[in-house]
């Protein structure tokens, strides 16, 4: 119970994403991600696109963070 309630409120340095997976079919997973920081959300169609999504916010979140100095500004 412990690790899962520290689950739920730890947060990553670049960003934290909450996945929802709804179908698996075609050998692969569909559903929903939740992008915590920047409250955007997105579905997706295959893990692969899943991943290219959370690449994609990794790379403007670590652009954020040189922009303002090596710190991520979280609201």
């Amino acid at each position: 119970m412990r690790e899962k309630q520290e689950e739920l409120t730890s947060k990553g340095r670049l960003g934290t994403f909450n996945i929802q997976i709804q179908y698996r079919e075609n050998a692969t997973w569909q559903g929903k991600i939740l992008w915590v920081e920047e409250k955007q959300s997105s579905h997706f169609r295959s893990a692969l696109e899943l991943l290219k999504l959370i690449d994609s916010a990794l790379d403007k979140a670590e652009g954020k963070e040189e922009e303002i100095g090596g710190e991520l500004n979280v609201e």
